[in-house]
């Protein structure tokens, strides 16, 4: 039993130790290409930038933001958390005012768009803070002067629609929809990381595959580990340049 012990033991060391050695030789050949590895990266990041500048269209994001003030409001003094938490609550039945048919047609009616309140309702998204009642409108659209307007009208729109569905006092608005100076999406900086980091995937991925794929033995020790033969003697390969050199001398 002890011998079978320690048979397996050395097997395992011997296992540990040829994959310490394969890993060795995994980074010494990432190491040896990493020039091709770099200018991989390089490359991808170039390509995502141009197809960034070229082949996607940019979006500009304008938002506005209301703040509605209910019945039990009037007296910001005497108002308890739960008339607050109430308000917050009220703040979500607000937001899914904002995307409703009759805002949505009152919008496209007002500024005489050419689309079906289904394709405005992709363009704009809604947020409220946490036990606050300032609701946050965002419109996306290809042109900023746009983006300004469709924010204007949905907050103009729904701050009738939500003074005469929820019996409220008044809807203030908090900021004007703002024009939008520089796109919110898509990112370059974003995209030509993410095109370098393809590019290191996919180089390394390649070096490796060619490293483990070829199966030539090509030093002394590799005769040695996989072949359990000894080397007695080898003889240098000359290349064509050295052969040119040596003519040249003579």
């Amino acid at each position: 039993m002890s011998q079978d012990n320690n048979i397996i033991v050395l097997n395992q060391e011997a296992d540990e130790e040829e994959i310490s050695v394969n890993i060795a030789e995994l980074i010494h050949v990432l190491c040896s290409k990493i020039h091709i590895i770099v200018l991989s990266a390089i490359l991808m990041a170039l390509v995502a930038f141009l197809a960034t500048k070229l082949f996607m269209t940019p979006v500009y994001t304008s938002v506005t933001k209301l703040y509605v003030m209910t019945k039990n409001g009037e007296d910001s003094s005497s108002a308890t958390y739960t008339e607050l938490q109430s308000g917050s609550m009220l703040t979500k039945d607000y937001m899914e005012l904002v995307k409703s048919r009759p805002v949505l047609e009152k919008v496209i009616s007002e500024l005489n768009l050419d689309m079906e309140p289904e394709d405005l309702e992709e363009m704009i998204t809604t947020e409220t803070p946490t036990e606050t009642r300032i609701m946050s409108i965002y419109v996306q659209s290809t042109s900023p002067k746009q983006a300004k307007q469709l924010a204007d009208a949905v907050r103009n729109a729904v701050s009738v629609q939500i003074k005469q569905i929820m019996n409220v006092d008044s809807v203030n608005t908090v900021e004007e929809a703002n024009l939008p100076m520089y796109p919110s999406s898509p990112s370059i900086k974003k995209n030509m990381l993410i095109g370098g980091l393809l590019g290191i995937l996919a180089s390394v991925g390649i070096v490796l595959f060619v490293y483990l794929s070829d199966d030539t033995l090509k030093t002394p020790a590799d005769i040695e580990r996989y072949l359990g033969l000894n080397v007695l003697t080898s003889i240098p390969i000359q290349t064509e340049e050295k052969k040119v050199k040596k003519r040249k001398k003579r």
